[in-house]
């Protein structure tokens, strides 16, 4: 099931229509095709369901399904946009608040509304708006920029990544989308404020080699805390060892191997799920950029719960390093080290 079916299911609660699998790109010989082979099962003429498959009311169907109601039944010229365009989007919404819809208008009071609507209103509207199966929402590169500008930092450059990563946009088009951000006043100890700054701060740290929310976080702690870059690619496994390269990163000046919980993979908007780069990050058909990599002399693994101690993964990771380095006798150079005058 590609990523826009999947969120029409959620608003369905569950379930899905033909013409929901037809909005989302599926002609009518593919849907027969999926409930002739069981991929699909039909619970009443023209709705339909995947098959064996658990659906949970958590936040996200929630907020789709409000999201869904006001934008078909609301009062006319209402726009999804930020977390709820997102949501649209099939983004992963990890560490966003979906308590209230967020809407775009070029009318009305702005801020949150007793209803639990966040009513932004810009008049004009702005470049960036575009129909999704009879919904009027923002564009991805705006949702980002958007939520980038005013959300907590690692869910941000999370999202921003998971939007480069599926194709939905390009930094090009998240520079753009900043730079047309209304301008914000700062906030109480923070200086970048809400608007463009702190959208291009996420930008800057935001890259393309995280396919999960779980590696996105855990890049971002690297680079806040100093560490080094992994290598982008996999590392050199012994024949006994079992590790899935798309959960793991590579050290090879440390010669350190960290595992980690790979919790909410990115989607990809290739509907094939065996596309060759898919399979390439999946089962690590990438060889090594390395001639002759060196064997890990060290591992170590970091859990999804972890994930909330970045101090603590920092020291880990920092004591792991020093034990390979006392292992091997090599020391690697670091050039922003003070050196003692002789």
């Amino acid at each position: 099931m590609n990523p826009q079916l999947s969120v029409m299911t959620h608003i369905r609660g569950g379930v899905f229509t033909r013409a929901d699998a037809r909005a989302c790109g599926y002609p009518d010989p593919d849907i027969d095709s999926l409930l002739d082979t069981g991929g699909w099962r039909r619970i009443r003429p023209g709705t339909y369901a995947p098959h064996q498959t658990l659906t949970l009311v958590d936040d996200q169907m929630l907020h789709l399904r409000r999201l869904f109601q006001v934008l078909r039944r609301g009062e006319p010229g209402l726009i999804a946009s930020h977390q709820s365009a997102a949501a649209l989007h099939a983004l992963p919404l990890w560490g966003l608040d979906l308590t209230d819809l967020h809407l775009t208008t070029r009318t009305g009071t702005p801020g949150l509304q007793p209803s639990g609507i966040h009513r932004h209103v810009r008049d004009p509207v702005g470049p960036g708006v575009t129909v999704w199966n009879k919904l009027r929402l923002v564009t991805p590169a705006r949702a980002v920029a958007e939520i980038a500008a005013t959300s907590p930092l690692a869910p941000a450059v999370a999202l921003t990544e998971a939007a480069l990563y599926a194709g939905l946009a390009t930094p090009a088009d998240l520079r753009r989308a900043i730079n047309n951000l209304a301008e914000a006043p700062a906030r109480d100890g923070d200086p970048l404020g809400c608007g463009p700054a702190r959208a291009q701060r996420v930008l800057e740290l935001a890259g393309s080699g995280s396919a999960s929310v779980a590696e996105s976080r855990l890049h971002l702690i690297l680079t806040e805390a100093d560490l080094p870059a992994p290598s982008p690619s996999p590392p050199p496994l012994l024949e006994e060892h079992t590790l899935d390269p798309a959960s793991t990163l590579w050290f090879p000046d440390q010669r350190t191997v960290v595992e980690f919980e790979p919790r909410f993979p990115f989607w990809s908007e290739e509907f094939d799920d065996y596309s060759p780069e898919a399979s390439d990050r999946a089962f690590g058909a990438i060889g090594s950029t390395d001639a002759e990599p060196p064997e890990p002399l060290e591992y170590c693994w970091i859990s999804w719960t972890d994930l909330d101690y970045p101090d603590l993964i920092a020291d880990r990771l920092r004591t792991t390093f020093a034990r390979a380095t006392r292992r091997t006798g090599v020391h690697t150079l670091d050039p922003r080290r003070h050196r003692r005058r002789p």
